[in-house]
């Protein structure tokens, strides 16, 4: 996946995702939105067939956008794989 970074600043990160849909956006804004140093975590599909995701991510300038971001990625990564293993679990 190649993100496009379209503006940066300190604390405030402005990058394009192709290919991606509404549930990666959706779930890494909930995602950020629960960093305490995360004032703004936001995207918009201007038409889903047609256009990329843009995403806007603001600190409060203690966090730089991109480590918030890398940090809620990670928090999914441990949340997705304990729904596969409870999930599996479950399952058998």
């Amino acid at each position: 996946m190649d993100i496009k970074i379209l503006d940066e600043k300190k604390s405030r990160l402005q990058f394009e995702i192709p290919g991606a849909g509404h549930t990666l956006c959706n779930a890494l804004k909930q995602e950020l939105n629960n960093d305490e140093h995360v004032k703004v975590a936001t995207y918009a599909i201007r038409h889903s067939q047609t256009s990329n995701p843009k995403m806007i991510v603001e600190t409060d300038g203690d966090v730089e956008p991109r480590k918030a971001i890398q940090s809620a990625i990670g928090r999914l990564k441990k949340s997705t794989e304990k729904f596969r293993k409870d999930f599996k679990e479950e399952v058998r």
